[in-house]
């Protein structure tokens, strides 16, 4: 049997890796929040072990333990913190403190003014239990549709340190297993003790694998999104159209897609600079958003050009979308003075047809004509494609255009 020095040396040199390990992450993404709560669960549960080391030193004094108890009660709280920030979710300083508080106030109580062992496991298991059954549930939820595998084997060593807990605190009151002391351990507190340290690294580890994934979905965000205007790239594009390809050739429900150029762009940067240019690129995107449904998509395909996605709508709701962003445009450029450069755009507007199939490319250059004919008719306005029916040939009268134009000046 491992004496108790070496038990509670493990434990000391586990949490101080896992410490340096959460602050090198920490420190390398300082936007990752939960990573500060992770370094700091562990090093204040390895000071809490530290603490008990003392007991040793000290035999006839308690006063380390209640340290190292109220130590390791406040590391399983900020665990659960970073679990909370790591899911988005509110995390509260107050119930952290209070359960430490009040953990602290039992056993400090069982300990000086009725000193019972077995009242002190009770008031430490349930502190500790508490924390981690308010994580579970967030561990093992799905979350934006899917799992993530370490949020998944986190939740299942919860639960496994969970049931040991429970066994540790049924052995304490019954003297199962030869009862609980801190200075003496028996066999199987020996055991439990080398498993809770595996566990905890166990438990670390989904941590860790919960990080990689969030960074990873991270880098692939990045990859799909514009770097100026933080809307979606030519590549998130794509690959939203040919989803919504697909989904039309199966329920044969339409939608819409406007293609969108800045009028007169390249005069504005070469009169007032790239800087500017890349402001007002910036500004419409934040004009255009505030007239988009819920859904819809905006994507800067490239220099002046954009493209609106617009999911289970008909050409005639294109053409509304389309006129809004027109009106706020226009609207805004009214109310420019001095050096403000107004923003003015033409958008073609077509709605995809059983006939483009799943090719976006098809759908795109449906827009991209009527986009023609709007700069044709001199731009600032928007036109819709919309192939007109095959009519019997009436000599008298002129050929009729295939594009059926909708422009306001």
């Amino acid at each position: 049997m491992l004496s108790v020095p070496t038990l509670w040396t493990v434990f000391v040199i586990n949490f101080l890796a896992l410490g340096l390990i959460w602050a090198y992450v920490m420190r390398s993404y300082p936007s990752f929040e939960a990573a500060r709560f992770w370094t700091g669960s562990a090093f204040v549960a390895a000071a809490g072990a530290t603490m008990a080391m003392l007991r040793v030193v000290f035999p006839d004094s308690l006063v380390p333990l209640l340290f190292a108890g109220t130590a390791l009660i406040l590391a399983i709280c900020l665990a659960a913190m970073g679990i909370r920030k790591f899911f988005h979710q509110p995390v509260s300083w107050r119930d952290t403190l209070l359960i430490t508080g009040l953990g602290a106030a039992g056993l400090c109580f069982f300990t000086f003014v009725h000193d019972s062992v077995p009242a002190r496991m009770t008031v430490f298991t349930i502190t500790q239990a508490l924390p981690m059954l308010r994580s579970l549930k967030l561990l093992l939820s799905r979350h934006e549709g899917r799992a993530n595998p370490g949020a998944r084997l986190a939740g299942i060593v919860t639960i496994v340190i969970l049931v040991i807990f429970a066994s540790r605190l049924l052995g304490a009151l019954t003297s199962t297993g030869g009862g609980f002391s801190y200075m003496h351990f028996s066999p199987v507190q020996s055991v439990v003790v080398l498993v809770l340290v595996f566990l905890s690294m166990s438990l670390n580890f989904g941590f860790l694998l919960m990080a990689m994934d969030r960074l990873r979905n991270e880098v692939a965000d990045l990859a799909l999104l514009d770097d100026l205007t933080g809307v979606g790239n030519r590549r998130y594009l794509l690959q939203r159209l040919t989803e919504e390809c697909a989904r039309s050739e199966r329920s044969g429900q339409p939608f819409a897609l406007l293609v969108i150029d800045l009028d007169g762009f390249k005069a504005i940067n070469d009169t007032h600079g790239h800087a500017a240019g890349d402001a007002c690129l910036q500004h419409f995107t934040l004009m255009a958003q505030t007239r988009l449904r819920p859904g819809d998509m905006l994507a800067r395909t490239g220099g002046d050009e954009f493209c609106i996605v617009l999911p289970s709508s008909t050409l005639r709701e294109g053409a509304m979308i389309a006129r809004r962003v027109l009106e706020v445009c226009r609207a805004d450029a009214e109310q420019c003075t001095g050096n403000d450069i107004p923003v003015a755009v033409s958008i073609g507007v077509a709605q995809w047809a059983r006939e483009m199939g799943a090719y976006p490319d098809r759908l795109i250059a449906a827009a991209d004509h009527a986009l023609y004919d709007v700069k044709k008719a001199g731009r600032n306005g928007f036109a819709t494609y919309d192939p007109a029916p095959p009519l019997a040939p009436e000599p008298a009268s002129p050929p009729m255009s295939d594009m059926t134009l909708r422009k306001r000046a």
